[in-house]
Parts: structure tokens; C-alpha cells; sequence
């Protein structure tokens, strides 16, 4: 229709350049054209009656208006209006026809799946019709790109779909080549994370755009997806995990399904979910037992529901690598009381967190626990780097913020900003404000601005409730239901003492709150990253009276501090940390290994020189270097691909000429035939964005049979400047037929001039 009015395809008016052709300038037609509109106002004022209502007199401005318009598109006319559009050589160019060949191109739908769909659309017209004008060359578009000769040749096996490689790898490959356009026929599922702008930039560049053809319905109809879920990269052995995990679904709105966690065969955690509505994405936390040591790849699943359509995306699975070296805690208590045994009692199980104690047993004295020699603290509170970023975390106690040499206070300062170790302040009769801590020079430290006063230590009974952040914490996770996590903290006994820690920082977490006396409501459990560590406040003394209070079968007690001194360590680092782009490969092996390098003082290491010894599935080995990244001092990249699926495992070291830094290990895994099976449905915002950002357009298969007509008007590969005449458009004739026609009835029907 368009075309039938304008005379052209609507390309040549998007991309071509309005001219007038007529000799005299373009001033000399503004000046008729306002002449014209004036002197038609005056003639029709003049004829208007002296007193004339004021509905004719804007009757006459209708007419005035109307004929105003015939004078102004004749005039115009006569000017000789044309467009400039640059058009392609015929037969000079080429169009690249590049055909998605993956897995998903393979879904069947109405009977006939997308590649099915895709071939029929080619053979029905759209090749023979770009043949007649241009050179045509047809790719297979999966992971990469390759040609081929026929449309026969496709079979949509491939485990990957990478449309902005593709793309970059056409652009790179054909630079000697008059690329006039791309046509792309793809149901835009793209297992790579979009195209990114050096593509884009280098298809503007040429001024080749895409023209993008979408398959697949927009909207799956009973399908339940899982989109991710979020845990923590690594974790200590026999530590509960927490897991974020997120899906939608269509079809399912308000019915029941079952969401599991699974390491291999063995079920670790099961919850009844009840689905949100369609295609809103909803969240769940899921709680379970890290187990031993080693790397475990969990499967977060949800059971497949009745005529379900796709049950492959019902699953992903993580990666964590569970530690089940030991970490050690260095505990300062400045006096006897019943919190410091029930805090060592709650450890003594443990197998990877281990207590070293400094009591304080009179002004000179201390008496030691948990020490694995004779020389370990025999000197008190250690004074070097050496002897306290031994250990992972510290706990300090009732203990006055003098207790600590201002040299010991910058050592302690840096064992969290530096060593990236966990500091954990307790309350109690000499500690907080009252020890005198918001006046030294490890306030900063604290999560809390503490009381500019002392007494803040009380010996009264307090009440626990968690807060929204403690609710979601693994800290505070007492059972593994939010709601009756909730109402067991709210039954646990009272504390015994409370201490008032001030005012939370901005950045810090409260997780749980004390009522005290007077209906007081104040912080309680209170925590803060700070530099590369952590830092945690518990105000009072008196947590052990759950133990005490409690049948013997309630443990609450144990577990809350065993996760709370599990959280203080589970992050600190080693001299060396390893990390990668993603620890679950899936259908690509690209990977960028990551090290962070720090020296026996833990300040960063530029000078190191890493290597990582990559083991394979199959037991080969490949041995790379990592290379120091400029802009971050002590880090050090290196791309590596796994060819073939399968776990992998991957021993960084660093060394400083002779001497060993340290090492990491880190483990990752390659898993193919997976990411097809995810957000199957055609991803047409991908494609539109693609073509608009490129020049072109975004088609559905059944308007491909005006594609011939549209893709000569392009800038790139070798052009010719048209110019295209407008006057004679039929458009215009009707555009003149109309006003003079409209002008003549409404005159009739009015009577007016």
C-alpha cells in the first residue's frame, strides 16, 4: 500500500536526502508561498460582512487554511521536489543470508519447526528474488560461522548460538568483499549475552545493515524456567549454604511444584513452592549442607509439572568449591564469664574452625587454650604481621580498647583492611563504648557509631528478633523455613545482659534487634565489609543463656555461633585467590582465569610470576601464564579454552623469583547440549535492536516477499546516488484532490466565502 501511494519502499525515504531541482532559489519559494497565504487571508477577510458571527468567521479560517495548503504543495511542485537515496550496483554486490543452525532452531511448533520454517522461507522466493540483483552467499550461523551451498545443508544441531561472533567474524572475514546487507534468520536466542558495541561499531562502520527475520513464538504457554541461582563460590566444609534461586513459569499461575537441590544422585534440600504469576519472575531461598571437602556441582531443579512443553530448562547447576582446610580464630577475652566457655564449648565440634584464646586472667596474667605449641601467644596479643595473619578471624571480648598498643591497634586495623580477615566485637563490662573503643583509633573499624558515653553495659534482660536482613542471613538461619525461623528466634530465651551499640554506619547490616526494658528496641547483631575483610559487632554478654534455658535436643545456641564465627573466616583470603569469568562452562569453553596475588605481608605482589597447571577431564595437562593487569596491581589474566566438556581443575601458583607466594586451586566445568534449552521463545527484542541499530529491519517470515524491494537501499559495498523524482507520486495528486475537494463541499455546506 505504501508503495502504491509513494511510488517507492519506505527505505528510500528513511535513508534518502530531500532536494528541490528547481532553478530559483529556496528563499524566493518562501517568499510566494507566505505571499500566497496573506493575500488569500486579506481576499477572504474582505469579502466577510461587517458583523459576521464568530463560528462563520472560523469557518472562513478553515477554508482559508485549505487553500492555503493547494497554493503551498503547488508552488512546491513547481521547485521540482526529488530524494537522493544511495542504491547497490546491481549485481555488483553482495548479501549475506545467515541461517541460525542451532538446537533451538529445532523446537517444533504449528507442526514444523523453526528451520523448517526458516528453509521454506528461503526457498519460497527470498534467494531467487536477491539472486536476480545481487550475489548471494549463505552461512550456517552457530557458535561460529561457516558457508554453505544450499539451504539442504543445514541441520540445527549445534549446542550454541553466538549471533554477535558471528557477526564480528563476517565483518572481519569479509573486508575485501562489497557487503551490501546481512539478512539473518534466527529466533534470536543468543547463548553469548547480546552483541556487543565493537560489533555494532564495525558494521556501522561499513555501513552494512542487518536485516533481521524472527521464528519462534514470543510466549511459551506451560513452561516452568529456572533463570539462575545465586551461592557463594566457595564454602567450608559442613557449613549450610544459602541459595538464591529464580524462576518463572506460564500456565502454572497459583499451583504447587518442587523445588530441590541435589549434589549427584543425593537430595540435599526440598521446599514446596507456589508459583507466582505468568512469566513474573519470583525468587526462593533454598538451605542445605555443603558436605565434604572438594568441588561439588549442585543441581537446583524444579519437578517437572503436568503438559509441561520444556523440561530441559527446569535445572542449572553450580559449581562450589568446598574447603576443608582448617581455620583459626584468635579469641581476646578480658575476663572470666559464662559467654566465653559457651562460645569454646560451641566450637569444640568443629572440624574446620578452630579457637585460640587469650583470657585474661588478672592485670598481668593470661591463661591460654586452643594453642597448637608452647610459643603460640606466649607473649599475649601478637605485635607482628607474621603472628596474627596466622589467622583468619578474631574475636575480641570484654576488653578495653586500651588493653592494645597503638601499635597492635594499626596491627589489628590491617589484619581486616589488608589481611581481609574477620573481626567480630562483643559487648560486655570493659568492651564498646565502655572499653573506650569509640574514642580510639579503631573506631572506623566499627560497623556502628558507638555511645559518646559510658555505662552502656546493662545487666538486664533483653529480647531477640531478627530483622528483614537477618531473616535472609545464613547467620541467623536457625531452621530452614523463613517463618518458623522467625518465630524460633522469637522463642528463645531472654539474654542475660545487653550493652547499647549506638548508631548503625551507612553500608552496615543489621540483623538483629533487643527489646529491653522500657520498651527500648536497639541493635543487637550488627555487620559491615570493610576493605578486604568483615567486621561484626554482638552487643551482650548473655547468649548463653539459650544453652542453658533450652531442652538439651535444642542446639539453636551452637549453631548461631558456629555460623557466626563460620561467616568471620569463610571469605579471608590467601596470599593467592583465584577466580574465573564463571565456574560453569556451558556449550563454550572460553574462560579467564584470575589471580590476586598478595606477598607475605598481604600488600599487592606486581613483580610475581603466576602460572596455572591445568588438569582436564581426560587427564591432560596445559600449563599457561597469567599475565599482570596494569590497571589493578597484583592481578594477573589469562584466557584459556576448554575444547571438551568435563570438569576441569586448575593449581595457580606465584612466585617471586625463588620464593613461593602461595597457590589456589580452582575448579570449573564444561557442560554442552545445555544452554538451547534456555528462554526458548523468539527474542525479538535482541532483533529489532540488532536492525535498528545497524540500518535495517526487523521482518516476520510472511513479509519477506517485500525484502527484495527494500534491500538495494543501502550505503554499503558499491553504491550509485538516485535521484528519484516526487512530484509525479500518486500520493500527491490525491493530496491535491482532497483539499480542493474538501475546500468545495465545506464551502457548499457552509455558505461562506
Amino acid at each position: 500500500m505504501f508503495q502504491l501511494l509513494f511510488k517507492y519502499p519506505s527505505p528510500v525515504f528513511s535513508k534518502g536526502e530531500f532536494v528541490l531541482l528547481g532553478g530559483w532559489p529556496r528563499w524566493v519559494l518562501a517568499g510566494l508561498v507566505l505571499a500566497a497565504i496573506a493575500g488569500l487571508g486579506l481576499l477572504i477577510r474582505s469579502r466577510l460582512p461587517q458583523a459576521v458571527p464568530s463560528l462563520r468567521s472560523w469557518r472562513a479560517g478553515v477554508i482559508w487554511l485549505l487553500q492555503s495548503s493547494l497554493v503551498a504543495v503547488l508552488l512546491i511542485l513547481l521547485w521540482k521536489p526529488a530524494i537522493i537515496v544511495a542504491e547497490l550496483k546491481l549485481q555488483q554486490n553482495v548479501i549475506a543470508v545467515l541461517v541460525d543452525d542451532s538446537q533451538s532452531m529445532a523446537m517444533s511448533e504449528n507442526g514444523t519447526t523453526r528451520e523448517v520454517q526458516a528453509v521454506k522461507a528461503l526457498q519460497g522466493g527470498v534467494i531467487a528474488s536477491l539472486q536476480k540483483n545481487f550475489q548471494t552467499r549463505l552461512f550456517r550461523l552457530d557458535s561460529h560461522l561457516s558457508r554453505i551451498s544450499s539451504p539442504e545443508e543445514l541441520q540445527p544441531q549445534a549446542p550454541a548460538t553466538r549471533i554477535g561472533d558471528s557477526l564480528k567474524q563476517l565483518a572481519d572475514e569479509t573486508n575485501d568483499l562489497p557487503i551490501g546487507a546481512v539478512v539473518l534468520l534466527s529466533d534470536g536466542a543468543d547463548n553469548s549475552g547480546g552483541v556487543d558495541r565493537e560489533t555494532i561499531a564495525a558494521l556501522r562502520d561499513r555501513h552494512i545493515p542487518v536485516h533481521t527475520v524472527g521464528f519462534g513464538r514470543e510466549q511459551t504457554s506451560n513452561d516452568v524456567e529456572i533463570d539462575d541461582a545465586l551461592i557463594a563460590p566457595r564454602a567450608l566444609a559442613g557449613s549450610r549454604l544459602a541459595a538464591t534461586v529464580s524462576f518463572q513459569q506460564r500456565g502454572y499461575a497459583g499451583r504447587k511444584g518442587m523445588l530441590k537441590v541435589r549434589d549427584g544422585e543425593r537430595m540435599l534440600a526440598g521446599r514446596e513452592v507456589t508459583f507466582a504469576g505468568n512469566g513474573a519472575i519470583q525468587t526462593e531461598t533454598v538451605l542445605f549442607n555443603a558436605g565434604q571437602g572438594g568441588s561439588h556441582v549442585f543441581q537446583f531443579s524444579i519437578d517437572p509439572m503436568p503438559a509441561e512443553e520444556n523440561t530441559a530448562n527446569n535445572a542449572v547447576f553450580r559449581l562450589v568449591k568446598v574447603e576443608s582446610g582448617k581455620r583459626r580464630i584468635l579469641y581476646v577475652e578480658g575476663e572470666p564469664r559464662w559467654e566465653y566457655k559457651f562460645i569454646r564449648r560451641a566450637e569444640e565440634d568443629d572440624g574446620i574452625v578452630q579457637l585460640a584464646s587469650i583470657l585474661r586472667t588478672s592485670e598481668n596474667k593470661i591463661y591460654r587454650q586452643g594453642i597448637e605449641d608452647l610459643t603460640e601467644l606466649a607473649d599475649g596479643f601478637p605485635s607482628s604481621n607474621d603472628d596474627l595473619f596466622r589467622y583468619q578471624g578474631l574475636v575480641i571480648g570484654s576488653v578495653e580498647a586500651g588493653y592494645f598498643t597503638p601499635a597492635q591497634q594499626d596491627l589489628i586495623k590491617q589484619f581486616v583492611d589488608r589481611r581481609g580477615g574477620g573481626l567480630l566485637l562483643l559487648g560486655g563490662r570493659f568492651a564498646l563504648a565502655d572499653g573506650g573503643w569509640g574514642a580510639s583509633t579503631l573506631a572506623d573499624l566499627l560497623p556502628v557509631a558507638l555511645p559518646g558515653k559510658k555505662g552502656t553495659f546493662h545487666r538486664d534482660p533483653a529480647t531477640v528478633e531478627l530483622t528483614a536482613a537477618g531473616a535472609d542471613s545464613i547467620i541467623c538461619r536457625l531452621v530452614e523455613d523463613p517463618s518458623g525461623n522467625l518465630e524460633r528466634w522469637k522463642k528463645l530465651p531472654y539474654l542475660m545482659n545487653y550493652q547499647e551499640a549506638g548508631n548503625p554506619k551507612p553500608g552496615a547490616a543489621v540483623l538483629a534487634v533487643m527489646n529491653a526494658a522500657g520498651g527500648r528496641n536497639m541493635p543487637l547483631l550488627i555487620t559491615e565489609n570493610y576493605g578486604r575483610g568483615r567486621t561484626a559487632v554482638l552487643a551482650t554478654a548473655g547468649t548463653w543463656r539459650w544453652r542453658m534455658d533450652l531442652p538439651l535436643q535444642d542446639h539453636s545456641q551452637e549453631a548461631f555461633w558456629r555460623q557466626l564465627l563460620r561467616w568471620l573466616v569463610s571469605d579471608t583470603p590467601g596470599h593467592v585467590v583465584a577466580s574465573a569469568t564463571s565456574t560453569m562452562l556451558l556449550d563454550d569453553g572460553r574462560i579467564r582465569l584470575s589471580a590476586h596475588v598478595r606477598d607475605k605481608d598481604y600488600q599487592p605482589a606486581p613483580d610475581a610470576r603466576v602460572e596455572a597447571s591445568i588438569t582436564g577431564a581426560q587427564g591432560s595437562v596445559s600449563h599457561i601464564e597469567l599475565t599482570p593487569d596494569p590497571n589493578v596491581p597484583g592481578t594477573f589474566e589469562a584466557d584459556w579454552t576448554a575444547e571438551k566438556p568435563g570438569s576441569y581443575s586448575a593449581d595457580l601458583m606465584a612466585k617471586r623469583g625463588d620464593e613461593e607466594l602461595g597457590k589456589d586451586t580452582l575448579a570449573f566445568q564444561r557442560m554442552d547440549g545445555v544452554a538451547e534449552n534456555f528462554h526458548t521463545e523468539q527474542n525479538r527484542e535482541l532483533l529489532e535492536k540488532l536492525s535498528a541499530e545497524t540500518g535495517g529491519r526487523y521482518w516476520r517470515p510472511e513479509e519477506l516477499s517485500k525484502l527484495g524491494s527494500e534491500i538495494p537501499y543501502s550505503e554499503a559495498g558499491i553504491t550509485v546516488r538516485e535521484t528519484k523524482d516526487l512530484w509525479n507520486m500518486p500520493a500527491v495528486f490525491l493530496l491535491l484532490l482532497v483539499l480542493r475537494a474538501a475546500e468545495w463541499l465545506l464551502r457548499r455546506k457552509w455558505g461562506v466565502v
